[in-house]
Parts: structure tokens; sequence; C-alpha cells
């Protein structure tokens, strides 16, 4: 489904992905962890096509979407869904218009709504909702134009433990149901392991380890997914 080969990027001199190839599958769910810095959201952010990679070359079923500092299909053009850390709600537009912009079909918005729990207050605006409210706006947004794959950059890291756990378990639920791939950036073992099939671990730029987490657990490739798995707990 989406496919990264030998992908680097450089910035203002500064490499942030070092010659990372990773594939992930039409129905997985791969988590990226590793410490701020180590190029998490760059490698959300190439696959959007907000950024070119300097070098490697970036595929979507099959299509070759970046190449060699070059954007081959806009990011418009990729048919993905995002869901950023700080959720891009506009304060001017109600939940339901937050959903008809990203979808025309009203049944498909109506059913969205009332899956996640916010089918009476689909007139309401960011500022009358409580935290998980707008994460779940920010979340149904994403899902309603029925992307072919979803991209989420630390979705669930600024509300609290309670409600990470009701979160965890819809979004759970919701991507089961649709079967899509999903591509999780998290600095959370605990989320990752909640939600993942797969977890790839950065590290600097570089892709250090990837694997299901006791693949991970049972053998380490470096010293820092060692402790990265020990504080896991």
């Amino acid at each position: 489904m989406i496919e990264l080969q030998g992908v680097s990027v450089s910035l203002h001199r500064h490499q942030i992905l070092r010659d990372v190839t990773l594939a992930v599958g039409a129905e997985e769910v791969l988590a990226i962890v590793g410490p701020s810095g180590s190029g998490k959201s760059t490698f959300l952010r190439v696959v959007l096509g907000f950024i070119a990679p300097s070098g490697g070359s970036v595929r979507i079923k099959g299509m070759r979407v970046s190449a060699d500092g070059q954007i081959v299909v806009p990011p418009e053009e990729r048919h993905l869904a995002m869901v950023f850390q700080d959720l891009a709600l506009w304060p001017h537009m109600t939940v339901r218009e937050h959903l008809a912009f990203a979808a025309h079909d009203q049944a498909r918005i109506h059913d969205l709504l009332r899956r996640v729990g916010l089918d009476g207050k689909a007139e309401r605006r960011p500022a009358l909702l409580s935290g998980g409210e707008r994460q779940r706006v920010a979340l149904a947004r994403a899902l309603v134009g029925e992307p072919v794959a979803l991209l989420l950059d630390e979705p669930l890291s600024n509300v609290d433990v309670m409600l990470r756990q009701e979160l965890i378990a819809l979004l759970r639920e919701l991507l089961d149901e649709r079967r899509l791939a999903v591509v999780l950036v998290t600095h959370d073992l605990r989320e990752a392991g909640a939600l993942a099939n797969r977890v790839a671990v950065l590290e600097a730029g570089r892709l250090v380890q990837a694997g299901t987490i006791p693949e991970l657990q049972a053998r380490p490739a470096t010293r820092f997914v060692e402790a990265l798995l020990a504080d896991r707990g």
C-alpha cells in the first residue's frame, strides 16, 4: 500500500531521514516510535507529499508519488487522510461542517457522527466541545472521505489517561471496521501496542528495527531499542 524505498530527507543542511526503506500493508496499522527529533513527523510529511525526499522514492498502491527531490503526485491527489497533533479544527465551523468539508454524502456523515458519539452535537463549534469530543471530530473528518490510508501524528498526546484509553478503544473499533492502511506516530509504546500490528523504531532519522513488539522484545537490534522497550515496562 505505502512503500518508502531508500528515502532520505535533508532540510537546511540537516539530515532528518536517512535511507529509510519501509512498507505498510493495505490493512496494516504501523506505529512509528522514537524520541523527539528522530524523524517521525517528517516521515508522515513525506508520505503526505508535503516534503519531497532528497533521495529515494515513495509509492502508494504501486504508483510512484515522490522521487529524488520531486513531488510526482500532489498531496490532494493521494487520497490520504491525516489527524494532526493539534487536530487543526476550524473554529468557525460546526461539527457537521467539518465532515461535510471532506465528504458530501449526508448519510455517511450522519452514520459516522453516530459512531463517534457526536450525532447530538453536530451543530456545535469546537469551542463548545470537550477535548475528547474535539478528538472525535478530527477522527471522523479524516475517515468520512474514505481515504486509502490514514496518518495519525500523536493524536492522543494531549488527553488524560482515562480519556486516552476510551479513545484508543474507539479508534481500534473504527479501524477494524474499515480495514485501511494506517501509520500512527507516537512516543507511547503502550499506545502502539494497543493499536498497531507492527512497530518501526526511528533513531536519529534511521530505521533501526521493525516488527511486532514481541519480536522486538525477543531480539532488540540495538541498545536503544532495548532501552525503549524497558521504558515501556
